[in-house]
C-alpha cells in the first residue's frame, strides 16, 4: 500500500544532514534549474541519491502560467533530465516569469482570467508531451492580487487543474500568506481544492514585512520555520484527501540545525496522522 511520505528539499548546505539520516527522510526534492547545465559528474551524483531515497524535482523558472508558449529549450532540459535520473515526478509554478522578452526575475501571478486559464493549459498540455509526463501545478504567493482578474485565485486554480489533468501541488505556506494578505480564510481556500488532485505539499516558513503604505504583509521567504497554522492546514488536507501525500519541507537559507528540520518533518507526520484518523472515523461513521 502506497503511503503517505515526509521529505525535504536538497540544498547543499543540508546535503550532509540529508545523507546522514536517510532513515527518517521518506523523499528529497530537488530544484530542476541546478541541473539543466550539469555535468556528468553532477549528474552521476543525483543518479547515486535516486538510488538511496525518491526524489522528486522542482522547477522554478518555465513560467507556464502565461497566454504566452513557453520555451522549448526549457522543455527540453527538463525532459533530459526526467529521463536521465528517471525523477519520481516534476513540478512547476503557476506563475509567469518573463514576458516581452524580458525576464521578471522572480514567481508573478498573472490576472486571473479566461486568457491565462487558456494559455496556461495550453502550455502544461505542451510540457506532458514533450516531457512524457504531466507536472504538479503549485499555487503561488502574491504579496498583491493581480490586476484585472476576474476569477478569484481558488476558481482560476480549479478551472486549469479540470482543464489540463494535471495533480496540485499545494503549497500551504502560501495558501496562509495569501489568505493573511488579501483577506480571506485560508482553510475555506484549502477545502475549495479538489482533494483527490492534491498529490503534494510543500511547507515553508516565512516573515512579516512593511508595504508602501505601512500594512504589514506576510512575505514567503523560505527563511523560517512553518508555522503552527501551517501544520493546522497540512491536517486540514490529509483528514479530506482520499490518496497519499508526499510532504516537503523547503528551506533556503538561515539553516537551522538539522535535528530542528527533522523536527519539523516529525510535526508534520504529526499532524498528516491526526488527519488520517479524522478521515477514518468520518468515513466509518
Amino acid at each position: 500500500m502506497v503511503r503517505d511520505r515526509v521529505g525535504i528539499g536538497w540544498r547543499p548546505e543540508l546535503a550532509a544532514g540529508v545523507l546522514a539520516h536517510l532513515d527518517r527522510i521518506d523523499v528529497v526534492g530537488v530544484i530542476a534549474e541546478d541541473y539543466f547545465e550539469a555535468g556528468a559528474r553532477q549528474i552521476e551524483a543525483l543518479q547515486t541519491l535516486a538510488g538511496f531515497v525518491p526524489v522528486v524535482v522542482h522547477g522554478t523558472s518555465l513560467g507556464p502560467a502565461s497566454a504566452v508558449p513557453v520555451e522549448t529549450r526549457r522543455l527540453d532540459h527538463l525532459a533530459r533530465l526526467v529521463e536521465r535520473v528517471r525523477l519520481e515526478s516534476w513540478s512547476e509554478h503557476l506563475a509567469f516569469v518573463r514576458g516581452g522578452g524580458l525576464e521578471i526575475g522572480h514567481l508573478a501571478a498573472p490576472p486571473r482570467i479566461a486568457a491565462t486559464v487558456e494559455g496556461t493549459v495550453a502550455n502544461l498540455r505542451r510540457a506532458r508531451a514533450v516531457v512524457g509526463t504531466a507536472p504538479l501545478v503549485e499555487n503561488i504567493a502574491t504579496l498583491i492580487d493581480p490586476p484585472g482578474s476576474s476569477l478569484t485565485e481558488a476558481d482560476w486554480i480549479q478551472q486549469i487543474l479540470a482543464l489540463s489533468g494535471c495533480p496540485l501541488l499545494l503549497d500551504l505556506h502560501n495558501v496562509y500568506a495569501n489568505a493573511l494578505n488579501h483577506g480571506y480564510d485560508a482553510r475555506s481556500f484549502v477545502r475549495e481544492m479538489p482533494a483527490d488532485r492534491i498529490g503534494m505539499i510543500h511547507l515553508a516558513g516565512g516573515r512579516w514585512i512593511s508595504a508602501s503604505g505601512g500594512e504589514r504583509r506576510l512575505l514567503d521567504d523560505h527563511l523560517h520555520d512553518v508555522p503552527d497554522v501551517v501544520y493546522g492546514l497540512l491536517e486540514e488536507v490529509a483528514a479530506a484527501a482520499p490518496g497519499p501525500l508526499t510532504v516537503i519541507l523547503e528551506r533556503d537559507g538561515r539553516y537551522p540545525a538539522m535535528e530542528d528540520l527533522l523536527a519539523q518533518l516529525d510535526a508534520a507526520r504529526r499532524a498528516m496522522a491526526r488527519g488520517r484518523r479524522r478521515r477514518d472515523e468520518r468515513c466509518a461513521a
